[in-house]
């Protein structure tokens, strides 16, 4: 089915520009911040946090690197799949009329999902960071009801866009 779809490129707009440098941006600040701070770092830090936000999982400091080459990866991932909308999934048939606006709208949400992974990534890092160096760093207490409520209503606000994008 996906064979027949139209294959067309997409161009960034305004927006899209925004979102990919937001992406770039907050990425190598991650990277910065980690090759900074790393030697300053005792041996041993928290990677694991209740949802209080109090540590009760420890591992080596090189464990920290493993966040930034994740959201590297997953960066990467997603820009490689942003180039080919015509691979992904869709509620609607997608014809010659509807393919461009429907491919639009795919894109940009994997653009805006890779901004909010990132930002979170790079939260993590900051948090994770500042617990072993003994700051007064704390967990929101709005992080974790708000992660998860941004996992439940993201998507649903995606379905109820599209068919208002399909409808027209």
């Amino acid at each position: 089915m996906t064979s027949k779809r139209p294959r067309l490129k997409i161009p960034f707009e305004g927006f899209d520009i925004i979102l990919e440098c937001c992406s770039i941006s907050l990425l190598c600040l991650m990277w910065l911040y980690v090759f900074k701070i790393y030697g300053e770092l005792p041996e041993t830090v928290s990677t694991h946090f209740n949802a209080q936000g109090i540590a009760d999982g420890f591992s080596n400091k090189s464990t920290l690197w493993f966040i930034p080459i994740i959201a590297t990866l997953l960066y990467v991932c997603l820009i490689i799949l942003n180039k080919f909308p015509h691979l992904h999934k869709y509620k609607v048939n997608i014809t010659e009329t509807n393919a461009y606006k429907n491919y639009r709208f795919s894109t940009r949400i994997l653009r805006v999902v890779n901004l909010l992974s990132i930002t979170l990534m790079a939260y993590i890092t900051y948090f994770i960071v500042g617990q072993a160096k003994d700051k007064e760093i704390e967990i929101s207490s709005l992080f974790l009801p708000l992660v998860i409520g941004l996992s439940i209503i993201l998507p649903i606000v995606i379905l109820i866009y599209q068919r208002k994008l399909n409808k027209d």
